[in-house]
């Protein structure tokens, strides 16, 4: 019978594309969330029976345990992005559902743990999102000696929250931020290939216990990504980048936090002032013998969306300058 795997916070954005990945490489796939009536669309991406969704309340000690019962691994995708206005908070989920779970799956046996973290994760750190990411390692490393921890850099894919959010602002406003000028560095990574990392720990056991760091190929300032999403949304000639002061960026998200879904956060503006690249002499994605896709490769595939005319717009271009079109 093939090997089963718990993955928590299965159906987010990372998550579905871990599950994919594990369907494809034959495991069975226990996806524990909070509402199985949204994770439904996951089903197809196995053969029948081959995915399960399990109602599992982080927070529910039995529920934890019922969830990681006979998996040979577990994967903790749990986490939010920014706290307050409704959210759940970051300790809750970071930090105690990170020990819980880490310590439900030592008590079931399972051999491989696996806690997704974030590069910047420190218990000096500024902000409170990478602080709760500290601590979540610690309590998984606590509970659960050989966790193996992953810390992505920005991750971006078809359904993230950076290039998406960045485009959709420059769709609507005629300027985008440059919080600090925009020479915080970035190394964004591909969505598959951080899944296609996780599989990995999950199949060798020389990864258990180490730390690793997953970033692209490709080092940037957050200029150059701004730019980068102008040129690949067609508004490079029409949107101007304005430099903008951390603390008015910061004045600004106070309001912000507390929308539905922030568009800014004072924490996340704390976030802006570090650099979020791989550090010198981390385990990378190269130890994991994976080559990171970059950015320029994926992102024109799912930005298109937001060009003025679509998926349409090299072709009028190309009809604008007489180009042959290919049928």
């Amino acid at each position: 019978m093939a090997a089963l795997v718990t993955i928590f916070g299965g159906s987010g954005f990372i998550g579905r594309h871990t599950v994919r990945a594990f369907a494809k490489a034959g495991w069975r796939v226990r996806v524990a969330v909070r509402h199985p009536n949204l994770a439904n669309y996951l089903l197809p991406m196995g053969h029948v029976g081959q995915i399960q969704i399990l109602k599992t309340n982080v927070a529910n000690p039995e529920a934890v345990a019922a969830a990681v019962n006979g998996a040979s691994a577990v994967v903790n995708l749990v986490g939010i992005l920014s706290q307050g206005g409704g959210h759940q908070k970051f300790a809750d989920l970071h930090v105690e559902a990170a020990g819980d779970i880490a310590r439900a799956a030592k008590a079931a046996g399972v051999k491989t743990f696996i806690q997704l973290s974030a590069i910047g994760a420190s218990e000096d750190s500024g902000s409170i999102y990478q602080r709760s990411k500290a601590e979540g390692e610690a309590c998984a490393r606590e509970a659960f000696a050989d966790a193996t921890i992953l810390r992505p850099s920005i991750v971006f894919g078809p359904e993230d929250k950076f290039f998406n959010k960045f485009a959709w602002i420059a769709r609507i406003s005629p300027v985008l931020p440059l919080f600090g000028g925009g020479a915080t560095k970035f190394q964004p990574v591909f969505v598959g290939d951080v899944a296609a990392a996780i599989m990995k720990c999950a199949s060798d056991a020389s990864t258990r216990g180490r730390t690793y760091e997953l970033g692209g190929p490709t080092v940037y300032s957050f200029k150059e990504l701004m730019e980068l999403i102008l040129r690949e949304t067609g508004r490079e000639a029409k949107r101007l980048l304005v430099p903008l002061p951390f603390f008015v960026g910061t004045l600004n998200s106070y309001f912000m936090q507390f929308l539905p879904d922030p568009l800014l956060t004072p924490d996340q503006v704390r976030m802006l002032k570090v650099d979020n690249a791989v550090h010198d002499g981390a385990l990378t994605l190269n130890d994991l013998g994976i080559v990171p896709d970059c950015a320029e490769a994926i992102v024109p595939s799912y930005l298109w969306r937001f060009r003025p005319k679509g998926q349409y717009e090299n072709l009028v271009a190309e009809r604008i300058n007489g180009s042959p079109r290919v049928r």
